[in-house]
């Protein structure tokens, strides 16, 4: 069954066109990944989905109903949450504050202590102040305010950017519980390893335009893609 679907939407900044006609849909349970360059329009697409920078044509419909107009707290409302790229975490509140914050906006939360259990790294840091967290450490309390929400749908942007080798592997095992409970995952990256690991499917993008849509299979076999849009070769992913 189809959660999320976008439809030939176009996004601009001001008069810039930044998304030309991107279409991608995301089954139930899926996790699909969104792969380029950094300015592929990744982010972009992202923002459209949550009302954030709304497309200027095109449709987006989740479970059936446009979404395109709705203001981003009514989307999020819905069951749509976005980690964002800069992860946005509350500098002056507690990790238990963000959480409790997070959870206070929707409308069937998950319980707090359930995301103690996800990311117990967290549960040591429950009086820590944002402002005083690592990278690595702001990042697990963002999907972690993300999921105290129980969206039906996640979007991750750029999840790994700054982050040490061994905190994305922390954060790798992390995502795969969450995965496992089925809930239907958008991954932007640029990481492509990281994103292969978690994804059965996925797309790329490139100058603001979907340029391949197909398996993660498909996508590790076909060389050119993951040189031209990627910098990737074969033997890195």
């Amino acid at each position: 069954m189809t959660v999320l679907e976008i439809d030939e939407i176009n996004t601009y900044y001001g008069n810039s066109h930044v998304l030309h006609g991107v279409s991608l849909d995301l089954a139930e349970g899926e996790v699909v990944s969104l792969l380029g360059r950094n300015g592929a329009g990744k982010t972009t697409t992202m923002r459209s989905i949550v009302g954030a920078t709304p497309p200027r044509s095109g449709s987006i419909t989740y479970r059936g109903e446009e979404i395109v107009g709705l203001a981003p707290n009514e989307i999020n409302r819905r069951g749509i949450s976005l980690v964002p790229e800069d992860r946005r975490v509350f500098p002056t509140l507690t990790v238990h504050e963000n959480l409790v914050l997070a959870r206070k906006l929707a409308s069937d939360p998950r319980p707090i202590e359930e995301m103690y259990e996800l990311f117990p790294i967290l549960d040591d840091l429950r009086k820590n102040k944002g402002q005083n967290l690592s990278g690595g450490e702001q990042q697990m309390l963002s999907v972690a305010r993300a999921l105290v929400q129980q969206p039906a749908v996640l979007l991750l942007d750029e999840p790994t950017e700054g982050l040490a080798p061994v905190i994305v592997d922390d954060l790798r095992e992390m995502l795969r519980d969450v995965v496992s409970k089925d809930v239907t995952v958008l991954l932007s990256e640029q990481n492509v390893s990281f994103a292969f690991d978690l994804a059965t499917r996925g797309y790329v993008i490139d100058t603001g335009s979907i340029v391949f849509d197909g398996s993660i299979g498909e996508l590790q076999e076909r060389e050119d893609l993951l040189e031209q849009y990627l910098a990737v070769s074969q033997e890195e992913v």
